[in-house]
C-alpha cells in the first residue's frame, strides 16, 4: 500500500523522468480537488498529502541500503505541484470563475515547479540534502513555493494590477 502511495498510484514507475510524470499526474487531481472544494480543500489536501507522503516515503526507504529518495517516489511532486497551483486556485476562487479558464497559470505552475524541482535552488537544495523522508517532501514544498511566487509575478506582469 505504501509503495502505491509513494509512487502516486505507480505513476512514479513511468519512464523517462518519473518526477515529471508525477507532476503531470498531479494536475488533473488538483483540478478535481478544486472542483470539489475550491482553494480551501486544495490547501487541506496538500497538507494531508504532505503528512501521508512523509509516512509513505519513510516506509519504502526504511530497508537498509535503500536510496533515501528513489526516483519512483513522486508523492512529493504532487505536494509541490499543488503548492505551485495555489495562486491559480486562489485566483479562480477570488474571481468566481472556473479554474480551467486560468490555463496559462496551470502551464506556468507546471513549468516553474519542474524547473525549481530539478535545479533545487537555495532552501530546496538544503532540504534535499537532509537525507530524510521529511527532506524528500520538503524540497518539493520549497520548489512549489518558489514556483507559486513566480506564477504570481508573471500574473502581475501580464495583468498589470492584481487588485
Amino acid at each position: 500500500m505504501m509503495k502505491a502511495i509513494a509512487s502516486l498510484g505507480y505513476v512514479g514507475f513511468l519512464k523517462p523522468a518519473p518526477g515529471t510524470w508525477g507532476s503531470f499526474a498531479s494536475l488533473p487531481l488538483a483540478y478535481l480537488v478544486h472542483r470539489i472544494g475550491g482553494f480551501p480543500l486544495l490547501i487541506i489536501m496538500t497538507g494531508l498529502s504532505f503528512y501521508i507522503g512523509v509516512l509513505a516515503t519513510k516506509s519504502v526507504t526504511s530497508v537498509p541500503g535503500t536510496d533515501h529518495d528513489p526516483s519512483w517516489v513522486v508523492i512529493d511532486e504532487l505536494v509541490g505541484q499543488w503548492i505551485a497551483l495555489f495562486p491559480v486556485s486562489f485566483g479562480a476562487m477570488m474571481m468566481g470563475i472556473e479554474v480551467h479558464r486560468l490555463w496559462p497559470g496551470w502551464i506556468a505552475a507546471f513549468v516553474f515547479f519542474r524547473l525549481f524541482d530539478i535545479t533545487k535552488p537555495w532552501l530546496a537544495g538544503r532540504a534535499d540534502r537532509m537525507g530524510t523522508p521529511f527532506g524528500v517532501m520538503l524540497d518539493d514544498v520549497w520548489a512549489g513555493v518558489f514556483a507559486a511566487i513566480t506564477v504570481v509575478a508573471f500574473a502581475f506582469l501580464y495583468h498589470g494590477d492584481l487588485m
